[in-house]
């Protein structure tokens, strides 16, 4: 539910904390959510964005979808993929898609084979994985009928750090980015309990957002590494990306976060 900015003091990660995190990053993503709206628990946290996504779906405020290709899963590549995706949108396209959650859908397929039959955004150098939109969802009806959901059942198990540098694009279209310079940060995410699809999703929303934010931008370098929790870190965080634990839907789970500079 969240890839807010965050303070960037050292900070435990309780459940309160948790919480007021997701409330948060609804509020980002949707200012004009009704003060009085109840956003006091992880259930009613759910209830208000499934109520926002199915009034955007009616047609009454502007919704956007993202479809990402993957041919296969490469940690490291994906993440700079889905970096150079999102600085690659004009403001107002990127706008109207963190309004709308930074929906993806990921689906399993070959981009070098679907390039003159559909518009990617972006795609991968490596053809590992392209990316359609943002959206509207009829846009991508086509592509989306054709190929099956991505399947990435397996665990996600640990690895030795690994650093990425943000690749700049040839536009740098956001032009959120350009006036600072580039800075590390190391980006921690959970292991435990873990799918490769469930880090397609967590990684994706949290990047996204985070380069929509400006807290990444081109030539950053970011430090990848894995922890079976991020509850046990005392880091600063610059953001985080919180979501129901699928194991526990009644409870909240940091699934990624990205820290301060460093």
């Amino acid at each position: 539910m969240s890839g807010v900015p965050m303070s960037g003091l050292p900070v435990t990660l309780s459940p309160e904390l948790l919480l007021t995190v997701a409330a948060e990053r609804l509020r980002a993503a949707r200012p004009d959510l009704p003060a009085h709206w109840n956003l006091s628990t992880p259930h009613a946290l759910l209830a208000a964005k499934e109520h926002i996504l199915a009034d955007a779906a009616s047609g009454r405020t502007d919704r956007a979808l993202a479809v990402a290709v993957v041919r296969d899963f490469r940690l490291t590549s994906w993440i700079r993929e889905t970096c150079a995706f999102a600085l690659s949108l004009p403001p107002e396209r990127a706008d109207v898609w963190r309004r709308s959650f930074t929906r993806t859908v990921y689906l399993a397929g070959r981009p070098d084979n679907l390039r003159e039959r559909f518009a990617f955004t972006h795609i991968a150098d490596d053809g590992s994985a392209a990316w359609a939109g943002p959206s509207p969802d009829e846009t991508t009806n086509g592509l989306r009928r054709l190929l099956k959901t991505f399947s990435g059942r397996r665990p996600l198990t640990a690895w030795r750090p690994a650093t990425v540098e943000i690749p700049r694009t040839d536009a740098s279209a956001t032009g959120r980015h350009d006036r600072r310079r580039p800075v590390h940060r190391d980006l921690y995410l959970a292991t435990a309990h873990v799918t490769v699809s469930d880090a397609l999703v967590q990684l994706g929303h949290l990047l996204a957002e985070a380069v929509i934010d400006g807290t990444v931008g081109a030539g950053d370098r970011l430090t990848v590494r894995s922890v079976p929790r991020l509850t046990g870190l005392a880091t600063p965080y610059a953001a985080l990306r919180v979501d129901t634990d699928r194991h526990r839907p009644s409870e909240l789970q940091a699934y990624a976060g990205l820290t301060q500079e460093n």
